[in-house]
C-alpha cells in the first residue's frame, strides 16, 4: 500500500514538497480542506510565512483538526514556518499555534531574506552532509526532555524529533536530497 502524505496547501512551498514525497515513492496530497486529514498517513507543514499560514488556518478552521492529528500519533514534519507552527513556545509571542512539540523557537534568527544561505549539516542518523537551505530561518532555542536534537548549524539547533513529530529550520524540499523526507516516511 502506498503511503499517502498530505502537505498543508494554504501557503508556502507546497509543490516542492509534493515532488520530494513522490520522488520517495509515496503519494503526495495537497490539503486544502480539513476533512482531507482523515485520508492521509502523515502530514508536512511547509515553509512559508507562519503568521500568514496561521491566519489561513483560522480562516479555513483547520487548527483543532491539526491539533487532533498531532495527538493521533500520525507523523508530522514541519519545515521552517512549519516548525514554528509546531512549537509549544515562540520567542516574542504569547500564544503558540499547534503547539505539538516541546520546543521554543525564534523566528528569522539567521537573518532576513538577503542573508539566506545553504550549508552542509550533519543530521544525526540520517546524513553526514545534508545540503540545508536556510531562508529567513528560525532556530530552536530550547528543547524539552522528550525532544531529540538531530542537527545544529552555526551553533544553533536546526532539526529535532519528538516521537512521531519531526521539525527543521531549513528547506529540504528545495534540494534533490530526499534522505530527510525518506526518514520522515519511515516514521509511518
Amino acid at each position: 500500500m502506498t503511503k499517502k502524505i498530505g502537505v498543508l496547501g494554504l501557503q508556502g512551498a507546497v509543490r516542492e514538497h509534493i515532488q520530494a514525497i513522490e520522488a520517495c515513492g509515496a503519494e503526495g496530497i495537497v490539503l486544502k480542506k480539513k476533512e482531507q486529514l482523515k485520508e492521509i498517513d502523515g502530514l508536512i507543514l511547509p515553509g512559508g510565512e507562519s503568521t500568514t499560514m496561521r491566519r489561513l488556518i483560522d480562516t479555513y478552521d483547520f487548527l483543532d483538526e491539526l491539533k487532533d492529528f498531532a495527538a493521533s500519533g500520525k507523523p508530522i514534519f514541519g519545515t521552517c514556518a512549519g516548525l514554528i507552527l509546531l512549537a509549544k513556545n515562540i520567542v516574542g509571542q504569547d500564544v503558540a499555534h499547534i503547539g505539538a512539540m516541546d520546543i521554543t523557537v525564534e523566528r528569522n534568527s539567521f537573518g532576513r531574506q538577503r542573508e539566506s544561505f545553504e550549508e552542509s549539516v550533519r543530521i544525526d542518523g540520517i546524513a553526514e552532509d545534508f545540503p540545508a537551505v536556510f531562508i529567513r530561518a528560525p532556530h530552536i532555542v530550547e528543547t524539552g526532555k522528550e525532544v531529540k536534537v538531530l542537527a545544529e548549524c552555526r551553533g544553533r539547533i536546526v532539526a529535532v524529533q519528538q516521537g512521531n513529530i519531526l521539525g527543521c529550520s531549513f528547506h529540504p524540499e528545495l534540494t534533490d536530497d530526499t534522505r530527510l523526507v525518506e526518514y520522515f516516511l519511515n516514521l509511518i
